[in-house]
């Protein structure tokens, strides 16, 4: 009930929910379901808790979650907050493996973008995305290097599409050209290569990313439950 509304966007990410007595009253339902509802839904982090203040749909936006989804870690502790450069912005057509994991068609046209990602000038991620044409259109090379904050903010904010979870496949390989060229290394250097597929309410698959990371200095953190 409550998802249905988050899918539908009724409630936009960082927006206040409605209260449980009122959500109860609206699904006819007891406040004990609509309370096991929303702890549910916070568990997932689709929703966000705040004491005395009420329930708000996750957002990227917020400084906590902004990286949320961002594994890198640097060895000493510092922060790593990185400064975008987008190399390219184009729409081509889907390939048979890119069709796949977004669920498309072969050959649907989809967005294919080149970035590179920096820290203190140093750049240590370089990584190529593709997204549905049809749920991003307008988008260009302009407007992504005008904005200035996360990536997955910027979706939220301009295409309402809110990140919600991912699947990962990571391996160790040896920069090639390309790789070595953007992050400024020696050919055969080693990277972390993350293959990425994010997905928005619904279970449904709206980017593709694979990021090669230098980690020089630094290392790729994972929590485990």
């Amino acid at each position: 009930m409550i998802l249905a509304s988050l899918q539908a966007s009724e409630w936009l990410p960082g927006a206040s929910i409605p209260s449980e007595m009122e959500l109860a009253a609206r699904y006819l339902v007891s406040q004990g379901t609509v309370r096991k509802a929303i702890d549910e839904l916070a568990a997932e982090n689709l929703l966000v808790r705040r004491q005395g203040k009420g329930t708000f749909v996750a957002t990227h936006q917020e400084d906590d979650w902004q990286y949320r989804f961002l594994r890198l870690e640097s060895d000493l502790g510092q922060k790593l907050h990185l400064s975008n450069r987008f190399l390219s912005c184009e729409q081509i057509k889907s390939s048979a493996l890119v069709a796949k994991g977004l669920k498309l068609k072969t050959g649907d046209p989809v967005i294919h973008i080149d970035r590179i990602q920096s820290f203190h000038g140093k750049p240590i991620v370089f990584e190529e995305i593709w997204l549905p044409a049809a749920r991003f259109k307008g988008l260009s090379l302009d407007k992504l290097n005008a904005w200035s904050g996360p990536m997955y903010a910027f979706y939220e904010s301009e295409y309402s599409t809110h990140m919600v979870r991912a699947e990962e496949q990571i391996k160790a390989i040896n920069a090639d050209q390309q790789s070595a060229t953007y992050l400024l290394l020696s050919i055969g250097h080693a990277l972390l290569l993350v293959d990425r597929i994010a997905f928005t309410y619904g279970n449904k698959p709206v980017e593709i990313r694979r990021a090669r990371y230098d980690t020089t200095q630094r290392h790729y953190a994972n929590k485990l439950n």
